[in-house]
């Protein structure tokens, strides 16, 4: 008889946020599948928890999966968590859950916090519709075809960042998107805990005075036409935009400018400027 995945939600910071439920399935389960074991073993020791860990992440290899999802199909039982949050999300956790759909395993849900959610609920954004986007890739053909994809999204949009990336991927997305509006969340649920507001020319001028520290999470709005510019065309942008440099305006403050009034970005303006 197989035995059960449990999908079991941690803290995303702080360690009393963990639910009665969590605490009971982690102290029933044969063993644990985390990211980190020396993380989410710190954890377990807390709350006075021991017992067998197996690491299971991005580097772990198909094998490691499979060996875990052949001990649940000879009836073990197995919790599965990361190091904060829901498992599964931006993690290698649903290529297990989605064996144990292959093999016909059961799967149980304990669910906990997500810094996703909690950051959308403190941005004071738009919360109707939303996209979940994750980290943007570091390899950089990859990263501008990601933020061309979603250039157009008009739902709000939430991003994983790590602190030494963060400048790079605000200025990215300035550069590709326009002057939005944004919240950073950093360090949420720990005793310094942040929200930043502002326009992303703003949050790139703040940190250019601060380092970024902690792990990140970027809530960005979705693209919005202002009525008035509703209909504009990419040749009347260009346009706005030559007729700002022909008064003296440099080439890239002419589309930065343009683009804050228009339905389009500053590079959408500034590549068909040179063109």
């Amino acid at each position: 008889m197989s035995g059960k995945l449990y999908i079991v939600g941690t803290p995303i910071g702080n360690l009393s946020d963990i639910s009665s439920r969590a605490l009971e399935t982690l102290a029933k389960v044969d063993f644990i599948a985390a990211e980190d074991t020396r993380v989410s073993g710190k954890m377990l020791q807390h709350f006075g928890i021991h017992k067998p860990m197996v690491s299971y992440h991005k580097f772990s290899g198909n094998k490691r999966g499979e060996d875990i999802a052949e001990r649940l199909r000879q009836g073990e039982t197995c919790a599965i968590i990361t190091d904060a949050g829901m498992p599964c999300i931006s993690d290698p956790g649903e290529e297990l859950v989605r064996d144990c759909h292959t093999y016909g395993i059961e799967l149980e849900s304990v669910p906990g916090p997500s810094a996703a959610i909690t950051a959308l609920c403190m941005s004071g954004l738009d919360t109707s519709r939303f996209s979940f986007e994750g980290f943007l890739s570091v390899t950089k053909k990859q990263r501008e075809e990601h933020i061309e994809e979603i250039k157009d999204f008009t739902r709000t949009l939430i991003f994983y960042e790590a602190p030494h990336k963060l400048k790079n991927t605000l200025q990215d997305l300035y550069d590709a998107l326009g002057d939005r509006q944004a919240a950073l969340c950093r360090e949420l649920t720990k005793i310094h805990e942040e929200v930043i507001k502002g326009s992303l020319s703003e949050l790139i001028e703040y940190y250019k005075e601060k380092s970024p520290k902690g792990e990140y999470v970027l809530v960005l709005e979705g693209k919005k036409k202002e009525a008035e510019n509703a209909e504009l065309t990419l040749e009347e942008a260009v346009a706005m935009a030559q007729a700002l440099i022909d008064k003296g305006e440099k080439q890239s403050e002419a589309c930065k400018k343009t683009a804050a009034k228009t339905p389009f970005s500053k590079s959408e303006i500034y590549k068909a400027l040179l063109s």
